[in-house]
């Protein structure tokens, strides 16, 4: 609970329910900067009931956040919660949905794997089983490849430079919102935490990887980091992944790529499809589905690093393992990547890092 000592401002949860954010989806009103920053200091202190939490947090996802707000609200979780250690390399921040994935392999590590093996330096972050689906995330696959994941953030950034590749684990670099977990469990819904964890960016990034369920949204994401006065990233994508993780779709995947343009403001948005066809995969979502989405996603991905599959999986990865190292520029297209991703398999520099980090 929020310590007697500790000061707030006029705008404890229940007033604004009742003056600005709780009247309906259709007659609820946005608030300020300052009305979200208090809001969400308040609910890292412990100070608002759980009743009066969990309506606040139903009347945000009805009332839909805006940039503002959820910039608000990341800025005082970078403040007040969020532990960074920066890797002297400059890594791509990878932010999957915390929440995990039900039915198909993840196939981020095998990907930042690869990326690394090629020159990209790749960070993820998890928690563990995460509301609202608890499903499997990065830790889960990690764990089950005999890769250390309960790090404190300066192991994790040792580890970036080490390897290549880093994870940051949620209740290290995060304790704030991790101290969250069971109160969003009990919603069984997504909120505004959901959203705003992906940008946590622990390694300060420059460039962030994530996904997105429509458009709107993903141009609702870049405007979050546009308003935000903590987060520094200087360029963004984000795509349709498979079941909201970081992964390409088979088929058919939206992308939105934001860029920032010089120091005065200036800014490209473009979007546009991926269509893994024109890479010679002819694949559908069904080929990627798995039974047990921890175990099979790491032995899939020891199998694809160690060169011994070629076939679906073993073309998805290196697509997305393609897609990290555009996204940091290390490439000048997905075709240059994925001839990069190929040869780093082939000639053992991927299953090299993999056991560099089983090692770490």
């Amino acid at each position: 609970m929020a310590q007697a000592s500790q000061e707030f401002g006029e705008w404890p949860l229940k007033r604004l329910m009742t003056e600005v954010v709780g009247s309906g989806p259709k007659s609820a009103d946005d608030m300020s900067r300052e009305q979200a920053r208090e809001a969400f200091q308040r609910i890292l202190a412990g100070e608002p009931d759980e009743t009066t939490l969990g309506a606040f947090w139903l009347a945000n996802r009805w009332k839909r956040n805006n940039p503002e707000e959820l910039a608000a609200y990341t800025d005082v979780m970078r403040e007040e919660s969020v532990v960074t250690a920066e890797p002297d390399c400059d890594p791509v921040d990878c932010g999957a949905n915390y929440d995990g994935k039900d039915t198909s392999a993840i196939l981020g590590v095998g990907a930042g794997v690869v990326a690394a093996a090629a020159g990209t330096p790749v960070v993820v972050h998890s928690g563990g089983r995460v509301p609202s689906q608890n499903a499997t995330a990065y830790k889960h696959v990690l764990e089950e490849l005999g890769v250390r994941t309960e790090l404190e953030a300066t192991e994790s950034a040792d580890m970036v430079d080490e390897t290549g590749f880093g994870f940051y684990y949620q209740p290290s670099f995060n304790p704030g919102v991790h101290d969250l977990l069971e109160r969003r469990d009990r919603m069984g819904v997504r909120t505004f935490v959901n959203t705003i964890e992906t940008v946590g960016n622990p390694a300060n990034a420059d460039v962030h990887l994530g996904s997105f369920y429509h458009l709107a949204f993903a141009k609702k994401l870049t405007d979050l980091i546009k308003e935000s006065d903590r987060l520094d990233y200087t360029r963004a994508i984000f795509f349709q992944g498979m079941e909201g993780y970081d992964d390409i779709r088979p088929g058919y995947t939206k992308v939105a790529e934001w860029d920032q343009v010089g120091d005065d403001g200036d800014e490209s948005f473009e979007d546009y499809e991926i269509e893994t066809a024109e890479y010679g995969m002819d694949m559908e979502r069904d080929d990627l589905a798995v039974d047990d989405v921890a175990t099979d996603s790491a032995s899939i991905t020891q199998a694809v690093l160690a060169g011994e599959r070629e076939d679906h999986f073993a073309d998805a990865i290196a697509l997305n393992g393609a897609f990290r190292m555009y996204a940091r520029q290390d490439v000048g297209s997905l075709a240059e990547g994925l001839e990069q991703a190929r040869d780093v398999i082939a000639d053992g520099s991927a299953r090299a890092v993999l056991e560099e980090l089983q090692a770490f």
